[in-house]
């Protein structure tokens, strides 16, 4: 059995249907079921069974022998979350609790780390390990996370492989039930279909034009694909970055999506919020050296040909990965 924690969520679902097109079926999804805006990402996807979240730690202590390798990608992802607590709960101590299993039965383990531990940026954005411990996370999100990284490296005993990936700016199909959180591309295209045009934050930075920031936008086919082959080549263990490797403005991105669409650009600047500014990113950009190194060496999605997918096949049609 192949277990996926957060399968009904963005990047589970995804990976719950690569995993489908790879020939595997025998997969257990985990999520919080209750929440019925993400039932639809999973239609159509074939599984073995389902696995309440809370449930699952004990689900994994009742069969860990018959468990193969697990994908834990569920996580509490809102970033204008605060609670402290809540990080603690479901991204920290749940992610040990599942680290512990896998060391006890032996079972390979590919987690969700984040881009977020990065910060600002003040060390750079390359995947060694011995950065970790400096880095320094902009909220209690990518404190949890970089507080999991560090736990793990600090750790004896390990399961027999493992992976934790620093997701950058993820884009692509099964966003919808995201809200506020989805990717910017997913915001330009409902706003650009609402309204004609799209508003970008202004730069407050001498060194950026408007629209000028940059980020690593990374099309979540690429995303899925690395975890495939983490999966069915087990390279060395470590924390790996997972980008694009090539940074992109927002002016690129919100031009793709106006030509994806075959409309007229009508781009429009406002200022960014007065409380998020001191800990605005004007920059990111995954150092993907250590994963090619690795022998991964699938071309990734441009931005140009990740926009047009995404768009062109799902946004309009409004389907599903």
């Amino acid at each position: 059995m192949i277990v996926v924690t957060g399968a009904a969520g963005f990047i589970g679902s995804c990976l719950v249907s690569r995993l489908n097109h790879a020939g595997y079926t025998d997969i257990v999804v985990v999520d919080d079921f209750s929440k019925t805006e993400k039932e639809a990402n999973l239609d159509g996807k074939t599984m073995l069974a389902k696995v309440g979240r809370m449930d699952f730690i004990k689900w994994l202590e009742d069969f860990g022998t018959e468990v193969e390798f697990i994908f834990h990608i569920g996580a509490r992802t809102d970033t204008t979350e605060f609670s402290v607590v809540v990080f603690d709960e479901l991204n920290l101590n749940y992610s040990k609790s599942v680290w512990e299993v896998c060391v006890r039965f032996n079972i390979p383990l590919v987690y969700a780390s984040s881009a977020a531990t990065y910060g600002l940026g003040e060390f750079g954005y390359k995947d060694d390990h011995s950065a970790i411990a400096q880095l320094k996370p902009l909220n209690p999100y990518g404190d949890s996370k970089n507080d999991f990284d560090k736990w793990v490296l600090d750790q004896e005993s390990e399961p027999p492989f493992w992976a934790g990936l620093k997701f950058f700016n993820v884009y692509g199909p099964n966003e919808y039930h995201k809200g506020r959180m989805a990717s910017v591309i997913f915001h330009a295209y409902h706003q650009i279909r609402s309204t004609g045009g799209m508003k970008l934050f202004r730069s407050h930075n001498p060194n950026y034009v408007d629209g000028g920031q940059l980020r690593d936008f990374v099309y979540v086919k690429d995303v899925v694909n690395v975890i495939l082959f983490l999966m069915e080549n087990k390279p060395e263990s470590g924390i790996y970055n997972l980008g694009s490797g090539k940074a992109r403005t927002f002016l690129d991105l919100t031009k793709n999506t106006f030509k994806s669409l075959g409309a007229e650009e009508q781009i429009s600047f406002i200022d960014t919020p007065e409380d998020i500014r001191d800990k605005y990113q004007y920059f990111t950009e995954a150092d993907m050296s250590k994963l090619i190194a690795q022998g991964y060496s699938t071309p990734f999605y441009s931005l140009e040909e990740g926009v047009k997918d995404y768009v062109e096949n799902y946004l309009i049609e409004n389907s599903y990965y």
